[in-house]
Order: C-alpha cells, then structure tokens, then sequence
C-alpha cells in the first residue's frame, strides 16, 4: 500500500539515494527502487495530501522525474499532419477519458501500449469530468506520467483536453466571460503538459439562420479565437494539437457541406497558424449511450457515411488528419474495426470503462455510492425515469467524493484486469498495433517543466458537498 507523505521532508527521504535534484536537473540513481515503491508514495502524495503546496511540488517532481525518465508530455499534431498528408497507413488513436482509478487505468494503458508498440494512444478528461471527478488537469497529468515511470514507457505521452466546452446560455447572456473562462481552463490544461486541446463551441450552432455558414457563425468564430490564443500561449518548440467539432454530439448528423461551411469561417477569421488537426463530427451516439428503463443501453444506428465523406474532405481538402468520433464506448464491438476504415483519425472512449468499474464494484461499496447521489442530486431524476435510468445517468457523480476508496478498493485488480482486456481488443480493433514506428518518425520529444502554482485544489469541489475524499 502507498504512503501519503506529509512533507517535504518525507519527499526528500524517500529520494534520497533514488532521484537527485539539483539546479543541474533531475538525475535517477536507482530506476528499480523508482518503480517498485517511490513513484508510488509520490502519485498517491499528490493526489491525497491535503497540503496544496506540498502537493504542486510533488507534481512538479513527477513531472521532472518522467521529463528525465524519457515519458515526455506532447502534441500529436505533427503526426496526425503526416495522416492528412497519406504518410500512415490507416488506423484510429483511441484517446481514453480515465474517470476513476486514473493512476493505475493509465498502468494498464500503458501495459497495452508496450506489449504492442503502441505510440498512437491519448489520455484524456473533459471540462466536465474534471468538475465531477475532481481531477484537474494537473493532478490528471501527473497521474498519467507516473504510470508511465511505474511500467517503464518512454516516448511521447499525449494528454488532451476533451470537449472544451462553451457553455450557450452563458456565451449568449456575455461572450467575452465565457471565452475567458475556457482561455483560463485551457491555460491551466497547458500549463499541465495537455499539449492536445479540443475546443467545443458547436453548443453555439443556430440551425435556425438562413445559410450553413451562418449557421456556424459563433462556433468558427470563437474555434478561430481560441486556436490563436492557444498559439499565443503554447510552449516553443510544441505546436498544440487543436481539435473543432461542427456538430454537438446527441445532435443532428453533420453533413459535408456543414464542415465546409465552418471552415471557411474558420480560415478566413483565424489569425495564426498552424490551424486544427482534425474535426469532431455528429453520427447519431451520444455520450455515455442512451439508457432503457432497466437500466441497458438502447442501441444507436451509427453512420459512418458521415465519418467517411466529412474525412475524405478534411484530409484532401484542408490536410487534416480526418474525422473524430465521439460517444464511442458502449457501441457494439463489432463496429469498432470499421472506423479505421472510414478516414477516423481519433476516437473517443470513456462510458464503457466507467461501466466496468461499477459492473465489478463491490456492492456494498455501489449502494453506498447510489445512496449519495440519491440524497444530493435529487435535482438530476427527470420525470419518467426509472431508478435504474437516473443511476445509470449519475453514477458518475460518485467518482469523485469516493475518489480514495476507488483507488484502495479491495477487488482492484479484477476490475483493472477487465479494462486491460478491453484496453487490447479495441486497440487491436483501431489497428494501433505498431504505431510506435510513426511517432518515432513524426513526435520530437521536447521536455517542459510542470508550471506550478497554476491550478486550483482538487477538493474544492469535495468541500462544496462537505464530503472527504477519504484519504484520512
């Protein structure tokens, strides 16, 4: 069992005779000692202390420590131009929304990606998760490159900032405040190691103006906006992988001449270069699929015309990498091998894995969860949902306020054992299997430091509901 250290001190002990920081740099002395116990202590530090400071200096030290290991936080922008360029043979990035357990899902990740010389993978959270999960970016990055020290990868580590949303009701009540806020989320991101951002104003899509471009108006605009200030801010040496979405996923399918639309928008009111990567698109899912009164998932008639076409443009037309699917994870498996197929460059997984955490979760432990959401967030059980739909729904909620006891949990190993086996059948399925050869060729390793000081603590959210994330 990890320590929770209560110090600096602490931290410095546990170092000694391991890793040696100086003015000079980081130097590890004894990688095996790292891996068996240290980066333990020091994830688990980082996480669950309830000292801010000491917290930023531990993520700091992770940070510095992957930075010299060789698991070196990047953009995959370089790589996914070379797919827009025809230079890679066909396959889908899986990025991979880690709502729980995320220090030892990101292990697993990981063990996949060695055992298969995968380079192509993403680790990712949405402004929303972060919110519910109480993961800020920072804490997310620092979870996802001690992983990666723990299981011995090294090379590229792509962190992505999923859905960054706009929200429409306060983008219309005043635009200027809501841009900043997701500026103020975004640099946080960065500041983090999240080299990959996906920017969502497509809430702002108005179907009822006369043309597409219309249409598109404050998506374009405010995709532009956000694009220019990400290269405003981003490290040099680093062009940030930036992802546009022209249609809000649980919508109405995208079109090619939507996409064509938003991007002469785009292209004429964006300022600096270079431009997005790809582009997410509307093919009928929704996110975390949609539940039946007992609880299943109805199945989605799923387009992939629109995959297809909206891709061929994108990588002809405009030289990006492709289409991005979202809402992917509890669609048959069957499917899964069709979206290399149909110029989809990146897809996003995160319900299914959440599933199979509550499906292996002890009971006791999961009715504990269910009573909690039950007693605060009442306000979330529309009419005409049975229990098992409202749970389904919420059960989310519960990640975060039981943080600590999700990462000790008893049976820990069979539900991660089950996510490792899923990890290997979809990235199989991807066709990701050898793709370290084209981020060996595309993906420069260029090392940054953890900026500290620039996040907010994790357990504001905790204290908002005045519940503990059980650390003590």
């Amino acid at each position: 069992m990890a320590n929770i250290l209560s110090n600096l001190e602490q931290v410095k002990e546990i170092l000694n005779g391991v890793v040696e920081i100086s003015d000079s740099g980081v130097k590890i002395l004894d990688e095996k000692k790292l891996r068996e116990t240290v980066i333990d202590d020091l994830i688990y530090t980082a996480v669950f202390s309830k000292d801010y400071n000491l917290k930023e200096e531990v993520k700091y030290i992770i940070r510095e420590i992957a930075n010299e290991f060789g698991a070196v936080a990047s953009s995959i922008h370089d790589l996914y131009m070379a797919m827009g360029r025809g230079e890679t043979r066909n396959f889908t990035t899986p990025a991979v929304n880690i709502r729980g357990m995320t220090y030892d899902v990101a292990r697993r990740m990981f063990k996949v990606g060695i055992r298969n010389n995968i380079g192509a993978m993403i680790f990712e959270i949405a402004k929303s998760e972060i919110e519910y999960t109480y993961q800020r970016p920072s804490e997310y990055a620092a979870c996802v490159l001690a992983a990666a020290i723990k299981e011995g990868y090294k090379g590229p580590v792509f962190m992505q900032g999923d859905h960054f949303q706009f929200s429409a009701k306060k983008y219309f009540e005043n635009p200027e405040k809501e841009l900043n806020a997701i500026k103020e989320l975004t640099k946080e991101a960065i500041d983090a190691g999240f080299y990959n951002i996906d920017i969502d104003p497509s809430t702002l899509v108005d179907y009822s103006k006369e043309t597409l471009k219309e249409q598109q108006y404050h998506n374009y605009l405010n995709t532009a906006k956000m694009t220019d200030y990400i290269r405003e801010i981003e490290p040099e040496g680093i062009n940030v992988s930036i992802g546009a979405e022209i249609g809000h996923i649980g919508g109405k399918n995208s079109t090619v001449e939507e996409f064509e639309a938003f991007m002469e928008g785009y292209l004429e009111t964006l300022n600096k270069k270079p431009g997005i990567s790809k582009i997410s698109v509307q093919t009928g899912t929704e996110h975390g699929g949609i539940p039946l009164p007992d609880g299943t998932i109805a199945k989605v008639k799923l387009d992939f015309n629109v995959l297809r076409d909206i891709g061929a443009v994108a990588r002809k037309k405009y030289g990006l990498s492709g289409t991005v699917q979202h809402g992917a994870s509890t669609l048959p498996e069957e499917l899964f091998d069709k979206f290399p197929e149909n110029n989809c460059s990146e897809i996003h997984l995160a319900t299914g894995f959440q599933n199979i955490m509550f499906d292996l979760a002890p009971e006791k432990f999961k009715e504990e969860i269910y009573k909690f959401i039950e007693e605060n967030f009442k306000d979330e059980w529309k009419e005409g949902m049975t229990r098992e739909q409202f749970l389904y729904k919420s059960r989310k909620r519960g990640l975060g306020p039981f943080k600590y006891q999700w990462w000790t949990l008893e049976n820990k190993e069979e539900i991660l054992d089950a996510i490792e086996k899923k990890f290997e059948f979809l990235f199989e399925k991807l066709k990701v299997f050898d793709t370290k050869q084209y981020t060996d060729k595309y993906i420069k390793l260029v090392k940054k430091s953890y900026v500290k000081g620039s996040t907010k603590d994790v357990q504001q959210k905790a204290q908002e509901i005045k519940l503990e994330a059980g650390a003590d």
